[in-house]
């Protein structure tokens, strides 16, 4: 391959942070029209590869290449007009700013006087529709789920017209139908001779898009593939040598007690359709209940009412007690964990170190709480446990979140969390973002928990985890759960055309059975 055959090669890139080597003379050659993958653990060096690339890090030694051009990024503003556009898995959007502002923002038409907001807003519309992106322009981002605002990340770049699109996990918060139309749209850019640089964890849909694989393991190069010559254990073991994540089947049923009860939960403004509608639902001991569906669908007004952060009509009850009335630090004293869907707006403090994070939601609570003081040693002490636990790679106690990678920083949350003795845990995607051998340890904690009568309300976007997980699986869709399903009998496609409204019910099903009235009985 001529220099000129290669949209991007990175050569011997070297990037270290003080001792910490986090690239290792890496090289990467991506070839145009292509969709090239990057796998690896946790912490490989994965993202920071790919910020050496936008501009966002400089690298200690290497050469980093665009259409056979050398360059020297010293911003992201010099990566984007060589025609490299980011898509970063932690958002970077203005939660003021309407979801157009947003992706014209720093390039937007008109004059140096006057922004052409009409051209601007018409422009991120028709991109929009032209990928399949169901966003409504003018939303504010801050009113937006995670789903939509990775959209909103997308459209940043397609709208830049990068020749060379960096994907950091775009199908994070996705599920298999959105993904598909995702990399869908991602084929017809390379139809024009785009090439797709793309990180993932998930690896089957690894094997389905990417044309072809480079694996990193502890910032070096250790394998080169394509996936007609690999398959999901081969990559997983070249990645983290560990088997694929399995969840064998239980035997012991669930217990009798309830520890979540949810009856005609409605969360919505007067006068307008509500996002959540008359859910009821409940949890019993020992149990993993699954809840699938379409982002959007009222799975985060849900996620928020039950933590008691919006106001809502109905009732919720936590082993027979109502908690309406309780705060959100009184509703996790009592037993409440959560583990949530954003982890940097809800789950860490950036630049709080691991041992204050630690005490997130806590901090009221023994060992942390002695009398009137914080205990810093105990904060460092949980801290220390959830590490070693949890396998959480790149510090102690004493470094701050943000030096972690993303993955590490979800497997330090989901720590805290289960480490907390609690009674019911609202888990909304656990595994996002993280290795398949993390994955398999997430998997194995919540089983763990589960066989110790830990009741869980598991949100996932992953729809392979809640058929595992779950002992039983409700869907949602219009705010409303309109199914209850098996995971042990339920199809794929079943669960799909359930998921997007298509499910026609034929007159001898069922309602979903699990009613719980109010009160919080059985």
């Amino acid at each position: 391959m001529t220099v000129h055959e290669a949209s991007v090669r990175l050569t011997g890139i070297v990037k270290r942070f003080g001792t910490f080597t986090a690239n290792d003379r890496i090289d990467v050659v991506v070839r145009p029209g292509t969709v090239h993958a990057i796998v690896g653990e946790n912490g490989a060096g994965k993202s920071t590869l790919m910020k050496v690339l936008a501009g966002e890090e400089r690298p200690d030694e290497g050469t980093v290449e665009v259409d056979g051009i050398t360059h020297e990024f010293r911003s992201p503003r010099q990566a984007q007009q060589a025609g490299v556009g980011i898509v970063h898995q932690h958002f970077l959007l203005a939660d003021a700013l309407r979801v157009w502002e947003n992706v014209v923002l720093a390039d937007e038409p008109g004059t140096p006087w006057r922004l052409d907001s009409s051209a601007a807003r018409e422009r991120v519309s028709a991109l929009a529709a032209e990928n399949g992106f169901e966003v409504d322009v003018d939303a504010f981002v801050s009113d937006l789920g995670v789903g939509d605002r990775q959209r909103v990340e997308i459209l940043k770049v397609l709208y830049r017209e990068a020749r060379v699109i960096i994907l950091d996990e775009p199908t994070a918060v996705l599920v298999p139908t959105e993904a598909t139309a995702l990399f869908r749209s991602i084929r017809a850019l390379t139809a024009r001779g785009a090439s797709v640089v793309f990180i993932s964890h998930k690896l089957d849909e690894v094997l389905a898009f990417a044309d072809e694989i480079t694996v990193i393991r502890a910032g070096r190069v250790v394998g080169r593939t394509t996936p007609a010559e690999t398959t999901p254990r081969e990559l997983a073991g070249l990645m983290v040598e560990v088997a694929m994540p399995t969840v064998e089947p239980r035997t012991t049923p669930p217990g009798d007690d309830l520890v979540l009860a949810v009856a005609d939960l409605t969360v919505g403004r007067p006068g307008e359709r509500p996002l959540l509608d008359a859910v009821s639902l409940s949890v019993r001991s020992g149990e993993i209940v699954g809840v699938a569906g379409v982002e959007g669908n009222g799975q985060s007004e849900l996620l928020a009412a039950l933590l008691g952060r919006v106001e809502y009509d109905g009732a919720v009850s936590m082993g027979g007690r109502s908690i309406d009335a309780l705060s959100t630090r009184e509703r996790r004293a009592l037993g409440l964990a959560y583990i949530p869907e954003d982890r940097h707006r809800d789950g860490v403090v950036l630049d709080f170190t691991l041992a204050e994070n630690a005490a997130l939601g806590y901090q009221q609570r023994a060992p942390i709480r002695r009398g009137w003081w914080f205990s810093r040693s105990a904060a460092s002490s949980t801290a220390s446990a959830v590490i070693r636990r949890f396998d959480v790679r790149g510090g102690g106690p004493g470094t701050r979140a943000r030096a972690l990678s993303g993955g590490n920083q979800q497997k330090f949350i989901i720590g805290r969390e289960l480490g907390s003795d609690p009674t019911v845990l609202v888990a909304a995607h656990p595994t996002r973002g993280v290795d398949v051998g993390a994955q398999s340890a997430v998997w194995r904690e919540l089983v763990t928990a589960r066989d110790t009568g830990l009741g869980t309300l598991l949100v996932s976007a992953d729809l392979d985890e809640l058929l595992a997980l779950s002992d039983r699986l409700l869907v949602m869709y219009g705010g409303r759960v309109v199914a209850e399903l098996d995971p042990r009998t339920v199809t794929a496609i079943d669960l799909g055309e359930h998921m997007t409204g298509a499910h026609a019910p034929s007159p001898g099903d069922a309602p979903p059975s699990d009613r719980a009235p109010r009160g919080g009985a059985a």
